[in-house]
C-alpha cells in the first residue's frame, strides 16, 4: 500500500512519512463458518469450499484469556479427521496484521489433517487478541503481550491445547513465527517442531524509516493519534480501513499474483477493519510495537538458540518485497534452521498458494515424525 501522511505533533517539526508498506496487513476472509471441508488449491479460490463436505470438520469455539484482570474472548477453530486413532496437534498462528485472522490457515489445515500417514494430525488455529474474531480491547499491545498470550494459550490447563509437553508442533506466519521462536528460545513453550512461513520481524514503518530516537518519537505520536477517539478513526479510515488501500496493498506486496486479489477478498478484509476496536492493535503493529526483535542480528540469534533442540523449517517466498525477502534469505543456512525452502507467493503464501505450502509443511512433519503413506 502506498501510504502518504503528514503529521504535526505539538511543538515538533513537521513530519512527512511516505512509505510503501512492505509488511503484511495479511489477508483473511471474514465469515463465521459452519462445519465444512476445506480443499487446498494452488491458488486462493473460495468457490471450491463446500459447506456440505464433511471430511475435515471445522469446530469453532471461544476461550477466555485472563490478562491484567480482564477476561478477553479468544476465537479458535479445530480441524480434525474422523478417526479412532489418537491425534497430535498442530497450532497454527496467523500472520500479525490489521486484517489478521484464522482464515489464512484454513486450507492448509484442511489439507494436512486429511493426509494418510502414520501420524494422525489435528490442527488448531487461533486469532490473536486484538485481531480477527477475538475481542479487541483498548490496551497497550506489544510483543510481550502477544508472547504472554501465546504461552498462556498453550500452557493453560483449561486451554484448547491438550498436548503433553514437547508434543506440539507450531506453524506461524510473519511476525507470529518470530514470536513463537522467541518464546521457545526463552523456554516458555517447548514445541517439538516449528515452521516459520514468510517470517518477519520489523513493522511497516520501522522497516522503511528505521528506529532512531527521532523516528521512535514520531511513531509514538502516530500510535497515540490512531488510538484517539475521533481523529484516530479518521486517520485509521484514511490509512487502513478503505477498500482502495486494501486492494492496492494486496496487489503490490501481500500477494505475488495481483490476479488472485478478488473483489471478495478485498470486501472481506475491509469488513475486518470495521470490527469494534479494530484500530488498536494495528496502531502498534504499524509503528513497530509488535516487533519481537529490533535488528537482524537479534533475529538470527532467536533461531540460533534452538540449534540442536527444536527442528525448525523456514518457508521463504519467491515474490516477497525486497526488504522482507532479505530478512528471510538471512535465515538460509543460519544456525538453528533445520530446513529452508522457497515457494511461490509474497507475504501470505499459506493463503495464496495453500497446496504448495501444505506440501512443504507435511513433508517436514514426515521427515521428523514419520514416513509418507
Amino acid at each position: 500500500m502506498a501510504l502518504t501522511a503528514t503529521f504535526m505533533p505539538p511543538s515538533s517539526p513537521k513530519l512527512n512519512l511516505y512509505a510503501k508498506i512492505r509488511r503484511p496487513f495479511s489477508p483473511h476472509s471474514v465469515r463465521l463458518l459452519k462445519p465444512q471441508k476445506i480443499r487446498a488449491s494452488t491458488t486462493l479460490d473460495y468457490s471450491n469450499v463446500s459447506a456440505n463436505d464433511k471430511s475435515s470438520p471445522l469446530k469453532t469455539s471461544n476461550w477466555q484469556w485472563k490478562f491484567n484482570d480482564n477476561l478477553i474472548n479468544i476465537y479458535y477453530e479445530e480441524h480434525v479427521k474422523e478417526s479412532l486413532e489418537p491425534s497430535q496437534n498442530i497450532l497454527m498462528m496467523p500472520t500479525i496484521s490489521d486484517v489478521s485472522t484464522v482464515e489464512e490457515w484454513r486450507l492448509v489445515a484442511g489439507d494436512i489433517v486429511q493426509r494418510n500417514g502414520n501420524v494422525n494430525w489435528r490442527a488448531t488455529i487461533v486469532d490473536w487478541p486484538g485481531l480477527g474474531y477475538s475481542d479487541r480491547p483498548k490496551m497497550d499491545y506489544n510483543a510481550d503481550v502477544l508472547e504472554k498470550f501465546l504461552v498462556d494459550f498453550i500452557n493453560s490447563p483449561n486451554g484448547p491445547i491438550k498436548q503433553p509437553e514437547n508434543d506440539l508442533v507450531i506453524f506461524g506466519g510473519g511476525h507470529a513465527a518470530s514470536i513463537v521462536v522467541r518464546a521457545a528460545k526463552k523456554g516458555l513453550v517447548k514445541p517439538k517442531a516449528i515452521a516459520a512461513v514468510a517470517p518477519t520481524w520489523a513493522g511497516p514503518l520501522p522497516i522503511v524509516f528505521g528506529r532512531d530516537s527521532s523516528m521512535e518519537t514520531r511513531y509514538g505520536f502516530l500510535r497515540g493519534t490512531l488510538k484517539a477517539p475521533a481523529v484516530g478513526w479518521m486517520m485509521y479510515n484514511m490509512l487502513v480501513s478503505n477498500e482502495n488501500a486494501i486492494q492496492s496493498q494486496y496487489k503490490s506486496h501481500v500477494y505475488a499474483n495481483p490476479d488472485n486479489v478478488t473483489p471478495g477478498i478485498v470486501e472481506s478484509r475491509y469488513a475486518l477493519t470495521k470490527r469494534k476496536g479494530a484500530r488498536y492493535l494495528p496502531a502498534a503493529f504499524l509503528t513497530g510495537q509488535l516487533d519481537p526483535v529490533t535488528s537482524r542480528k537479534e533475529f538470527l540469534e532467536l533461531y540460533a538458540a534452538l540449534e540442536g533442540k527444536t527442528p525448525v523449517l523456514v518457508v521463504s517466498t519467491k515474490g516477497s518485497p525486497k526488504r522482507s525477502k532479505a530478512e528471510m534469505e538471512a535465515l538460509k543456512g543460519a544456525r538453528g534452521v533445520s530446513k529452508f525452502v522457497e515457494v511461490p507467493g509474497a507475504l501470505l503464501p499459506q493463503e495464496e498458494y495453500p497446496a504448495l505450502v501444505a506440501e512443504e509443511l507435511y513433508q517436514f512433519l514426515q521427515e521428523y515424525f514419520g514416513t509418507v503413506a
